[in-house]
């Protein structure tokens, strides 16, 4: 597909020093795992808006992207639109029913810096 064809780009969130931490977090998955997340970023960026089974809002402008892994895991990437730009804010292994209010809490933050900074 062309750059043309995208709806949404795909942005990684950038913190002030530099550093990407969904990329990081993304890097550090196996391999097998890393594509079936970045499959769907890639289903984010062309389809966007998506639905579940992919994709849920969470409010306030928060959405995760669900992932079942090769590795029996189940990965969530939040993300937020702006701008126009669809922003990976964090990436995490989901452990319980319920997604961690401490890794909302900090895909707010990262939602607030964004929109600060701009």
């Amino acid at each position: 597909m062309a750059d043309s064809e995208k709806c949404v780009p795909l942005v990684f969130f950038r913190t002030e020093a530099g550093a990407e931490p969904v990329r990081e977090w993304l890097l550090e998955l196996p391999k097998a795992d890393r594509r079936i997340v970045g499959e769907g970023l890639k289903q984010l960026e062309y389809g966007w808006p998506i639905g579940m089974p992919l994709c849920r809002a969470l409010g306030g402008g928060l959405f995760e992207l669900r992932a079942s892994l090769a590795t029996r895991r189940i990965a969530r990437v939040i993300v937020c639109v702006f701008e126009n730009e669809l922003y990976a804010l964090h990436g995490f292994i989901k452990k319980s029913q319920k997604t961690p209010e401490a890794d909302l809490k900090l895909a707010r933050s990262r939602k607030r810096q964004l929109e600060r900074a701009r």
